[in-house]
């Protein structure tokens, strides 16, 4: 029998409060304000006299490509979603003030895509090709204490294609500045485990690596004391030693924990670990940490436990863009992307194909999402001319560890993925590479299985048993009608669906409920994102056919398989597949969209038919449209315009589904639930009127001045009572009064090439989107929407407090 035991307690890697993150601490301070950009290549710019009056001021995170035209004519192509890459140099003049002097001075870069290049004053600090991972570099011997200092960083995007979907261009992500006394807690050089976790009582073992960088041995004591969420002590522990000089140390305490409150995804609980370094009564150094209690468990016989319950993962995959904001990693940004996920049902997500930011994971941990967290979409083998293959040999080692040991410490990561579709997956040395990549992750870390993804096109699906027995956790791409026949040939195999056709959602969670040793399936994919311009796209009889890697489907520009769409809109295929997994969603009716005689709609591979909440369908009266209801309940009853169509059954049996044909007249649609005889839970479509109003719903009437914060505001348009029209198209112009600017413009409709930092944008079924960004001053901010033949609407948004900059 195949058995996976993890007992543990995770950190959350540094997670403050929100207001703690965007100023900083003493140790660690934010360096994402007053930076100077320029599109183009200058290699003089890397000097601190250069010159850069005249470029542009902006503040981080940065993306250049989604500012950029989307043109068939840029080297992206559909992969890319036709967005400009190219090369670009960023420069920041800063000054080290005298505190600083005999300290420990680092720049952490979270992510930079990609091929960075970072000088200070001139001299080349490193280069980091891999566009996902976080990097720092020793300052201290660099800095000028006398005069202003430069840092320039070089990012080349230029070789293309290098992605198989929209990776954006830039310094993406955070940027910080690292202040440590030379004597410190190692960056990421803290894990923390437990041998034992019960509700009862964690046993928590913390392991931290201290370094001392001085000229002389130092006797110190380390200090590790446990908070509760509500601040209250939950455990200490303090451990004296000597350390020579120029070494480091691994320092071990266990500290009990008496009655824990578990981290689950229904019940994320976080505790706060403070590790400090203490020299007689002086406190030289001080991390504060997050983390959350729970145990996992792995088998063929109950599947996934956490916390000895099992669990089956209904997940998405996830491509690290965020819509109209591009790859900008905005905390706000991440943030709400997890909340959509949770919001649709989803209680895993894998982050496809490369390592998330910190703060996506972190609102992972603090929201309760189960993560795969996985390195590549490729090893030695290329999937395009210029992506990771050629850096793997010499970079592979160092961007996994870099994943490990940033990661390791997260509750919600519950599984490491080393590769996705590997392109030599059916050679011999695929095997010995997998060995290599999963033996590099359990030398850091052996509290989480290894998995990757793996796929065939063909009929030799066994070939592959040696190279999945490399792994822990079994992850197939679309193959888990095999997963019963494997199970005979294996039993020990534990296997996860790690990506999906969405039409098969029923079928798959049918498998995934029935078989202990199938612990779940994630759906590709939970969110539409930009690139791999087309899959799933339907389209009419007489349009270019073909799936989208086989023909140029432009204006197509991005990924239409999303349960989400890109403005957060879940389509009805979300609410299905919620409805499957979850409890909390019983009910809801959509229309399928009828076929626009004499033309025919078309499916591709990843598409679902296109099925809308409207009974707005002028044109077609008295023509028959297929109503769906998706239901938990033993039947529903359909009625028109108070007047009963019918009655089906919802069970299992019909897939939890149920489709009326109906003739089309206006009014209104009712679906009811029945059980026991009665009628309980109702969903209702409503005739639209003519568009005359914009309805503006924001998500956050209030948000914090620091340059960064974010209001996402959706936009309705409306008939005169409040009906969403699901025709409109109205254009939309937005103007910005106050401390706030246009993030980005949305509309959910992947053939508009608008662009998306505008400040107009068309409606597509009624909907949009703006994203409003504080500035660094407090006030209001006033939002106007206008339309030709709709009423005009406003909003106000408060932005509060002062931020240090």
């Amino acid at each position: 029998m195949k058995v996976i035991t993890i007992v543990f307690l995770f950190l959350i890697g540094s997670m403050l409060s929100f207001a703690q993150t965007q100023g900083g601490t003493g140790r660690k301070l934010l360096f994402d304000y007053n930076w100077k950009f320029k599109l183009g290549d200058d290699t003089l710019a890397r000097l601190r006299d250069f010159s850069d009056t005249g470029w542009r001021n902006l503040d981080l995170p940065h993306d250049w490509s989604i500012e950029g035209k989307i043109s068939p004519k840029n080297p992206t192509g559909g992969a890319g979603g036709y967005f400009p890459a190219g090369i670009g140099w960023y420069r920041k003049t800063f000054k080290a003030p005298g505190e600083w002097k005999g300290k420990s001075v680092s720049v952490y870069f979270e992510g930079v895509y990609m091929n960075s290049e970072v000088f200070i004053n001139g001299k080349s600090l490193g280069v980091r090709p891999y566009g996902y991972s976080s990097f720092s570099y020793d300052l201290s011997p660099y800095l000028n204490f006398n005069n202003e200092n430069v840092i320039a960083v070089r990012v080349d995007n230029s070789q293309q294609i290098n992605s198989r979907w929209y990776s954006g261009s830039g310094i993406y992500r955070h940027v910080w500045m690292k202040i440590t006394n030379p004597l410190h807690v190692a960056d990421w050089g803290v894990a923390i485990t437990t041998p034992e976790v019960s509700s009862k009582q964690a046993s928590v073992q913390v392991k931290a690596t201290i370094k001392n960088e001085t000229d002389f041995s130092q006797s110190i004591a380390v200090s590790t004391r446990l908070l509760s969420g509500g601040g209250k002590d939950a455990g200490n522990n303090i451990i004296k030693l000597a350390l020579p000089a120029h070494s480091e140390k691994e320092v071990i305490q266990t500290i009990k924990v008496s009655k824990p409150l578990l981290w689950t995804p229904e019940s994320p609980n976080l505790y706060r670990a403070r590790v400090q370094v203490l020299k007689g009564n002086d406190i030289i150094d001080e991390t504060k940490t997050a983390y959350g209690i729970r145990s996992l468990k792995f088998t063929a016989e109950h599947g996934f436990q956490l916390n000895g319950k099992t669990v089956k993962i209904s997940g998405g995959c996830v491509h690290h863009d965020n819509g109209c904001l591009g790859a900008a990693a905005f905390d706000r940004a991440e943030e709400r992307k997890v909340e959509l996920l949770k919001a649709a049902g989803f209680n895993a997500v894998r982050t496809s194909h490369n390592p998330p930011s910190e703060a996506f994971l972190n609102a992972c941990d603090s929201l309760g999402l189960l993560v795969i967290d996985e390195a590549f979409d490729g090893w030695r083998v290329g999937k395009n001319k210029y992506d990771y293959s050629v850096y793997f040999d010499h970079w592979w080692k160092r961007d996994l560890e870099t994943m490990v040991l940033r990661d390791r410490n997260h509750p919600s990561i519950f599984m490491w993925s080393i590769g996705n579709e590997i392109s030599e997956r059916k050679t011999p040395g695929a095997v010995v590479t997998a060995k290599m990549l999963a033996a590099t992750v359990k030398s850091i870390d052996t509290t989480r299985p290894v998995t990757s993804a793996i796929v065939t096109w063909g009929n030799e699906w066994e070939a592959f048993d040696p190279l999945m027995a490399v792994h822990d956790v079994c992850g197939y791409n679309y193959q888990l009608q095999s997963a019963t026949a494997d199970h005979k040939r294996i039993p020990s195999r534990i296997i996860v669906q790690t990506e999906s056709y969405p039409r098969d959602a029923f079928t798959n969670w049918k498998l995934v409920q029935n078989n202990s040793y199938i612990i779940g399936d994630f759906v590709w994919s939970a969110i539409d994102y930009l690139g791999e311009s087309g899959i799933g796209r339907s389209y009419y009889s007489g349009d270019v056919p073909g799936e989208n890697w086989e023909n140029d489907f432009f204006p197509w520009h991005a990924a239409y398989c999303g349960d989400i769409d890109l403005t957060g809109w879940r389509k009805p295929i979300s609410h299905y597949r919620s409805l499957l997994y979850n409890d909390k969603e019983k009910l809801y009716m959509a229309v399928r969209e009828p076929n626009p005689e004499p033309l025919e709609i078309k499916e591709t591979r990843w598409s679902v038919w296109p099925t809308w909440e409207s009974w707005t369908w002028p044109g077609f009266e008295g023509k028959n449209i297929d109503v769906e209801v998706y239901s938990k309940y033993p039947k529903v009853r359909l009625y028109l315009n108070g007047k009963l169509l019918g009655e089906k059954p919802t069970t299992e049996d019909q897939e939890f589904k149920a489709t009326f044909s109906v003739p089309y007249v206006s009014g209104n649609l009712k679906a009811v639930a029945v059980e026991n005889d009665k009628e309980t839970e109702s969903a209702m479509l409503q005739t639209s009127g003519y568009a005359e109003k914009i309805k503006l719903i924001a998500d956050r009437k209030a948000i914090l001045a620091n340059g960064q914060d974010l209001s996402y505001v959706k936009i309705e348009i409306t008939d005169e009572n409040g009906v969403i029209q699901p025709n409109a198209v109205n254009r939309l112009h937005f103007k910005i009064d106050g401390p706030g600017t246009i993030a980005g413009v949305d509309n959910a409709d992947v053939k508009d090439f608008d662009a998306y930092t505008g400040n107009s944008r068309k409606a597509w079924h009624g909907r949009a989107l703006i994203v409003i960004r504080s500035t660094h001053n407090a006030g209001d901010i006033k939002l106007t929407i206008s339309s030709a033949d709709l009423s005009e609407a406003t909003l106000a948004i408060k932005a509060l407090g002062n931020w240090p900059r």
